[in-house]
């Protein structure tokens, strides 16, 4: 057994995790762009204001996911043992953060809008000699942003699966709720044009809620990671069904009398313990529980630095539920 041997991915996954690449350096740029369109067209409006900022935090997350991605796979040294794949971890909890105070404070600021009635002035522009009503140059740059936050979404999305990386998949589901908020925004810019005065501000606090809730929930996926939750399954809080696949295969080892598996999650790998009781009159215990390391390791591709431990008994197999 070798402590020092960083994960690796499968020699399958080398076109997605390289395409994940591509498309963070494309999110980063069309996000850019369109926060320098969405800048020069602002004016004085709440919405537009809340997509702008909503636009700029987008760029968060691909850009952690490409500096945690230089890291992932490093050797584990003396000072970090277990690797740095938490470092995807780590870099989305800043990013999550950041939303979420972000998300906080544009909401405020416009329920205050709201209480103090302020109105927005939409002015009128002058392009290639025609003046026009300057929420139409508004309007076009939000279907344009929306238009690249589906296709970045789309894109993100089968790759996080097949990675099975839940910060990338996160990243999908903000480019998702991004489209919705500028959507929102066209709606209250539209409003402030037959007249309603408060659907600018109104359409701001429902962008700004929407990335609060963003915010709320990747901070609790990520701190669930650092705190060893058990693996749960990619869209959803339910448990992975893997702890109880490896805990069946190790019972069914013929030298192997009860056993107990704990998993967690570092990053995209699941790593743990498989807690073991030998039968009586096992031989060459060593040989065998090296054996069962790596056929147990075998059963998914996740599975790293997984160590079979002998005990003389188990109180349980499983912790209790909660």
């Amino acid at each position: 057994m070798t402590i020092g041997r960083s994960f690796e991915l499968p020699e399958q996954f080398a076109p997605d995790r390289a395409r994940a690449k591509r498309v963070a350096w494309l999110s980063i740029a069309l996000l850019t762009l369109g926060s320098i369109a969405l800048l020069l067209t602002m004016g004085q409006s709440e919405a537009m204001k809340t997509a702008w900022v909503t636009e700029v935090l987008s760029i968060l997350p691909p850009a952690a996911f490409l500096i945690a991605t230089g890291y992932e796979f490093n050797q584990p040294t003396e000072r970090f043992p277990f690797g740095y794949l938490r470092a995807i971890s780590i870099s989305y909890l800043v990013a999550a953060a950041s939303l979420s105070l972000i998300g906080l404070w544009l909401l405020v600021d416009a329920v205050m809008k709201l209480v103090k009635q302020e109105r927005p002035p939409v002015g009128t522009m002058v392009l290639f000699g025609h003046q026009f009503w300057a929420g139409w140059a508004m309007i076009g740059v939000l279907a344009a942003s929306m238009l690249v936050g589906m296709v970045l979404g789309r894109l993100k999305k089968p790759l996080a699966e097949r990675l099975h990386d839940k910060a990338l998949k996160a990243e999908a589901e903000m480019n998702r709720d991004e489209w919705i908020s500028e959507a929102a925004a066209i709606g209250g810019i539209l409003l402030i044009g037959f007249g309603f005065w408060w659907g600018d501000a109104a359409a701001a606090a429902f962008i700004s809620l929407e990335i609060v809730r963003d915010g709320w929930h990747n901070i609790r996926q990520v701190v669930g990671d650092l705190m060893d939750e058990a693996p749960t399954v990619m869209d959803c809080r339910d448990l992975e069904p893997l702890t109880r696949k490896v805990r069946e295969s190790a019972q069914q080892l013929p030298w192997v009398e009860r056993a107990a598996v704990r998993l967690r999650e570092q990053g995209r790998a699941l790593t743990g313990e498989v807690f073991v009781v030998p039968r009586a009159a096992t031989q060459n215990l060593t040989l065998q529980l090296e054996a069962a390391t790596t056929d147990l390791s075998n059963l998914d591709w996740r599975l790293y630095g997984l160590v079979v431990v002998p005990v003389a008994r188990l109180e349980s197999e499983t912790p209790p539920r909660t």
